[in-house]
């Protein structure tokens, strides 16, 4: 009976010691797990040039339009951890999900595709963060901050909620049963008011480079925001034209700028030229299905216009 005790007690003292053993070593595991994950975050921050922004911030003396810097579990509460049905866009340049932050603004977080950044383009990005977030214009998609706490900075605008210009002008779900010719106009109007406000009265000249439908959205009232400055280029003062590699959407680039690679002002202008054509008429800038002769919008619209047939392509929509 005594030698049953005892090999109770000595099993149940081994058993004892092995759920503590057991419980100590996860404990270790998640504690190195997190001390793992505190340092690839604040590699990525570094990597990012979150110190340089957090410097660019303070030495801004504290104003009301800096950008807000957010933390990885801020952005993760805000969309559910990235839930698949928060996803309000998808395309080359990455994924751009809803989110409702703890304050319950809502806003939207794009995750972009682009990495293995040289310290020249993550001072870039940093300059861009810093004075896109201070744009104020009522035609402009507002930039509220950015998370550098990923290997690829995740930037926060506000929320627009009516889809893009593209989705009316092409009936995306409907969307242009609403889309009358004085709400063109506006449109028109407003876009061509956030570019003036980009290349002539921003703190530094910007270019937007990728002017077109998909990058104009509007809000529940058909009010413009120009968005999407993945592409942009921020313009020296000093400066009128500044040579870089092409970039852009086909059909919206200037003939100029891709033959010359000089960047100006004149380039939004030729895209945001197309972008009226195509509000008029209701016709993408470029298509396949069209015949070959038809198929660049800018040259089909100009060669009817010589030719005295413009209402022959306008939208049967704008006509009336």
């Amino acid at each position: 009976m005594k030698r049953c005790y005892k090999l109770d007690f000595v099993v149940t003292g081994i058993s004892t010691s092995a759920i503590f053993l057991l419980i100590f070593i996860t404990w270790l595991y998640l504690l190195h797990k997190k001390r793992k994950l505190m340092t690839m975050r604040e590699k990525f921050f570094k990597q990012n040039g979150g110190i340089m922004l957090q410097q660019r911030i303070s030495g801004d003396g504290g104003s009301h339009d800096q950008a807000r810097v957010f933390t990885i579990e801020e952005l993760k509460k805000a969309t559910n951890n990235y839930d698949e049905s928060r996803i309000i866009g998808k395309g080359g340049y990455g994924t751009v999900y809803k989110g409702v932050l703890s304050d319950n603004i809502e806003v939207a977080i794009k995750k972009s595709k682009l990495a293995d950044q040289t310290q020249t383009q993550i001072e870039q990005f940093v300059n861009e963060v810093v004075i896109l977030s201070q744009i104020n214009h009522r035609n402009v998609v507002k930039l509220i901050g950015c998370c550098l706490e990923t290997e690829i900075p995740l930037l926060v605008y506000e929320f627009i909620p009516n889809g893009t210009l593209s989705d009316h002008i092409h009936n995306v779900k409907g969307k242009s049963s609403a889309f009358t010719w004085d709400i063109r106009l506006r449109i028109a109007t407003e876009t061509a008011e956030a570019l003036s406000y980009l290349h002539s009265s921003a703190s530094v000249p910007i270019i937007h480079r990728d002017v077109k439908p998909m990058n104009i959205l509007l809000d529940e009232n058909y009010v413009a925001k120009v968005a999407d400055f993945g592409a942009s280029k921020l313009i020296p003062i000093d400066q009128i034209e500044l040579a870089t590699i092409v970039q852009g959407t086909l059909g919206y680039l200037d003939p100029e700028y891709l033959q010359t690679n000089q960047l100006t002002d004149k380039n939004d202008v030729y895209s945001f030229g197309v972008v009226l054509v195509e509000l008029i008429t209701g016709k993408k800038a470029l298509s396949f299905d069209r015949p070959e002769e038809e198929r660049n919008l800018a040259i089909y619209f100009l060669y009817y216009l010589k030719e005295g047939k413009l209402f022959q392509i306008l939208s049967m929509n704008t006509c009336s």
